[in-house]
Formats: C-alpha cells, sequence, structure tokens
C-alpha cells in the first residue's frame, strides 16, 4: 500500500479533484434517494421501501457513520453508493461521478468492504487473496506484491499471509475484508459493519487503522449500530431508521442524545406504582409484567423522579442501564412521527 507518507497535502488535493480533474466540494453526495423492492410473499404483489427520500453529503477526508439497527437501510445504501444496486429514485455521487451514469469510474475509486465471507476465496492464501482482488484493479504485479505485504501487516495478518482463508476465524476474516478493501488504494472506502467478528484487540487496531486514513486524506463511510465505535472514529454520523435519515451531527452531539436515555429495572413492583411510574414527566415506555418493572427515561432528571418514587415505595432491587440503540431510534421515531426527513 502507498505509505502515509506519500498522502500529504498535495495528495489530499489532488484526491479533491474527481478524475478529469473538477474540483470535488462533496465526496459523497445523496440527494432524496429512495429504494424500493418488490414483495413477492402471498399472493398480492407489493413493495417494500428500503430508502426514502435520503440526502446526505460527506465531505473529502471526513469519516462519516451511518448508525442504526438492523434492517434500518445502512447496507442498502451503501450497496447504492458502490453501484451494485440503482435507486429506485433521487441521485447520488462519488467524488462528483454519477453512480448510475459514471459506475465503472465509481469503481475504480473506492474500496469496498461488506464483510462475511462475500468477496473472500477460503481456497487460496490470504496472500493470494489480494493478488487476485490486486489484478482486478490493473495493478502492475512489482506494485502488487509489495502492496499487499504492507497491507497483511497493518491488518496483523503477515504472519498467516500463506494460510488459506478457510482456516480463519470470523474476525481473522473481516481483517482481511479490510486490506482487500485497501488495495486499490481507493480514495473513498465504504465500509458495513466492519468490526462483526473482531476481538477487542483487533477492533482497537481498526481504529487506529481509520485514523491513519483520514490522515491519508480518504474518505470513510462507515455503517455500524455500536454508537461507542462510531464516537471513537466518526467525525459526524448519520442517524438512520426504517430507510429514513433522522438526523446528521458531529459524534459528540448524537453521543450527547443518546447518553440522556435511561433504563430503570426493578423487582416487586406493584401495578398501582407502575402506573405512578408511567405518570411521570420524562419517563417514554413503562414495561410491566410479573412484578417486574422497565421505565425508561429521556432526561436524567426523570431518572431520579423514577428512583425516588420506587425508594419511597420501599423497592429495593433496583438497577439503571443504557437502553440499546434500537430502542432509543424507536423513542426518536415515535416522537417525530411523520415529520422525520
Amino acid at each position: 500500500m502507498v505509505s502515509t507518507e506519500e498522502h500529504g497535502p498535495a495528495c489530499r488535493a489532488a484526491w479533491e479533484r474527481t478524475p478529469d480533474g473538477k474540483a470535488v466540494t462533496d465526496a459523497i453526495v445523496v440527494e432524496d434517494v429512495g429504494r424500493t423492492y418488490a414483495d413477492r410473499r402471498g399472493r398480492a404483489a407489493g413493495e417494500v421501501t428500503a430508502l426514502s427520500g435520503v440526502s446526505l453529503r460527506v465531505a473529502p477526508g471526513e469519516v462519516h457513520g451511518l448508525l442504526g439497527p438492523n434492517g434500518a437501510g445502512k447496507t442498502t445504501l451503501c450497496k447504492i453508493l458502490t453501484t451494485t444496486l440503482e435507486p429506485t429514485t433521487g441521485s447520488a455521487w462519488v467524488l462528483g461521478l454519477d453512480v448510475t451514469r459514471q459506475s465503472r469510474a465509481v469503481r475504480r475509486s473506492i474500496g469496498l468492504v461488506f464483510g462475511g465471507d462475500r468477496g473472500l476465496y477460503g481456497r487460496l492464501s490470504a496472500r493470494e487473496n489480494l493478488w487476485f482482488w490486486g489484478a482486478m484493479y490493473g495493478l502492475r504485479r512489482s506494485v502488487l506484491r509489495s502492496r499487499a505485504e504492507l497491507l497483511l501487516d497493518r491488518v496483523g495478518l503477515l504472519d498467516r499471509a500463506d494460510s488459506r482463508v478457510d482456516t480463519f476465524s470470523r474476525g481473522m476474516k473481516q481483517r482481511l475484508h479490510l486490506a482487500r478493501g485497501l488495495v486499490g488504494d481507493p480514495r473513498v472506502l465504504i465500509l458495513d459493519e466492519p468490526t462483526v467478528g473482531m476481538d477487542p484487540v483487533a477492533a482497537l487496531d481498526f481504529r487506529t487503522l481509520v485514523a491513519e486514513l483520514r490522515e491519508e486524506g480518504r474518505t470513510v463511510l462507515l455503517t455500524t449500530h455500536d454508537m461507542a465505535e462510531a464516537a471513537a472514529v466518526c467525525d459526524r454520523v448519520s442517524l438512520i431508521d426504517r430507510g429514513r435519515l433522522i438526523m446528521t451531527e458531529d459524534t459528540d452531539a448524537v453521543g450527547r442524545l443518546l447518553s440522556s436515555y435511561e433504563r430503570v429495572v426493578a423487582q416487586g413492583v406493584s401495578a398501582e406504582l407502575a402506573r405512578r411510574v408511567e405518570a411521570i414527566a420524562g419517563v417514554v415506555a413503562v414495561r410491566h409484567e410479573a412484578g417486574r418493572l422497565e421505565a425508561e427515561t429521556e432526561e436524567p432528571s426523570a431518572t431520579s423522579s423514577v428512583l425516588a418514587v420506587l425508594a419511597g415505595a420501599g423497592v429495593h432491587q433496583v438497577s439503571t442501564a443504557r437502553p440499546d440503540l434500537s430502542e432509543v431510534y424507536l423513542h426518536l421515531v415515535g416522537r417525530r412521527g411523520m415529520a422525520v426527513t
């Protein structure tokens, strides 16, 4: 791979231009993109909406996270940006290139990591996999062999370079995917759930790698449902749910929003006491069954009020925790209703 030193200000300036020399103000532009699928379950044909009116801009050199629960539409948007899926409505550009009309040029400028077993050949070694994909990019043999060694070292697989990929753990395959995504020296890297299956040490190494990619002037778009991961590596994040973009903010702003939610769990709670908790301002959801209460709040003062009411009623088996991201999204979508855009 090209070394970090070779990606100085002059190179970054060149990367902020299209292949024909035009200035690029945004590395990724998505305008009012929608995507529907035919739904042929049952007797009647219908449509399933995967994306609806999504608009997004990512600056050159930015690390941008698409944050959302499974099924939110993150992978669909990545597939559109990587030209493997066409939008039903709207338009998208990568480095000033239309993903529909200039798909071949787009593919030459991006690196893609979808994870899983897709794109890896189990009977080949790690090194041979990178040779294959480098050849697909048209790299000269001398460049390809040198770059493969550097990438394998960078993702911690140099000692397993000659091992067949079908002997790798899931986390090792994911690290090889990262190397494969970089083999073409892309200006834009799109990562779909890049740390799935990685152990904590490998995930930490991944965060270091993303920081290096930012320093090299590359644009990174990654999807995740892990807020901690997004906060650690991203400049900004976009929250997406059920195909709609809820908001785009810097990571500090989104972190403050998500951290305001909390869950209170208590045992030995009567139905009457559960109704009292539900009536407290700032309590957004209450579940009560067989004496077990779960109350979710959207501000610290509401959590304090819930704890005070429970303690006053003699309930002492109480704990607090953060709700998971999908639950927070449900609150956001429910509160905004049809106003979500």
